[in-house]
C-alpha cells in the first residue's frame, strides 16, 4: 500500500485524487496556495483542479439575497427572486411535482449555490424542476463527504467483523491506512485480511 505524500510532492491532479483528503486538509491546501479556500470538498477540489491546470481561482464576493415579493411561476428566475429553501418555496414545488410533504433534493441545493456563486440570472424554477427530475445535470451534490460514513456501515454490516470490539475505533484505524493509499474509498473485506495484525488489538478475547 502506497503512503500518500505530502501536497507539495504531488505533481498532477490525477496523482491528486488517488488519495483521500479531509475538508479540512483542503482547505489549508487552499488557503496555503492563495485559492479561494470556501465552499464544499467539491468546490475545493475544483479550484485545486484549475491550479493544476494553472489557472488561480480566487474567492469570489458573496452575494447578498433578499427576499422579493415576486409571484412565483416555472419562468421565474431565481436569482432575482431572492429564492430560499424555505416553506412557501416547498409548498410551490411540492403542487408542482405533486408531493404533499415535498423535500429539497441535495442536487437541488448545490444547483441553487451555484447559481448564486455564478450569479446565474438565466437559471429558473423550471430548472431547479429539471434538477429535481434528474433531466439536468447542472450540479450535483458532492458525496465524496460520504465516504468514511459508508466505509464504517460496510465494515459494521461484514458479520466476518463480528470478533471485533468497538468497531468504530476498529474501522477508524482501518480507514486511516486505506484514505492514506491509493485505493478504492470503498470498504471491502481485503483490506481487513491485509491489515490483520493492525486490527489485533480489537479483537474480542476469547
Amino acid at each position: 500500500m502506497e503512503d500518500r505524500p505530502a501536497f507539495k510532492d504531488i505533481k498532477t491532479f490525477d496523482e491528486f485524487t488517488k488519495y483521500y483528503w479531509y475538508k479540512e486538509e483542503l482547505q489549508k491546501i487552499c488557503k496555503d496556495l492563495g485559492i479561494d479556500h470556501s465552499g464544499s470538498k467539491g468546490d475545493l477540489n475544483h479550484n485545486i483542479e484549475a491550479y493544476f491546470n494553472g489557472q488561480i481561482i480566487k474567492k469570489a464576493k458573496r452575494i447578498s439575497v433578499k427576499k422579493k415579493d415576486i409571484e412565483l411561476t416555472l419562468d421565474t428566475k431565481l436569482l432575482e427572486s431572492g429564492f430560499a429553501m424555505r416553506n412557501e418555496y416547498r409548498e410551490f414545488f411540492g403542487k408542482q411535482v405533486g408531493v404533499k410533504n415535498f423535500k429539497f433534493t441535495a442536487d437541488m441545493a448545490a444547483a441553487i449555490k451555484k447559481v448564486r456563486q455564478e450569479k446565474n440570472k438565466d437559471f429558473t424554477v423550471r430548472d431547479l424542476i429539471d434538477v429535481y427530475y434528474g433531466k439536468s445535470d447542472y450540479a450535483k451534490y458532492d458525496s465524496s463527504a460520504c465516504q468514511w460514513n459508508k466505509f464504517l456501515k460496510g465494515f459494521c454490516q461484514d458479520e466476518r467483523n463480528s470478533i471485533y470490539k468497538d468497531k468504530l475505533k476498529a474501522a477508524a484505524a482501518l480507514w486511516k491506512q486505506v484514505r492514506l493509499s491509493t485505493l478504492d474509498k470503498v470498504y471491502d473485506y481485503s483490506v481487513v485480511e491485509s491489515h490483520r495484525d493492525l486490527l489485533e488489538e480489537f479483537r474480542i478475547k476469547e
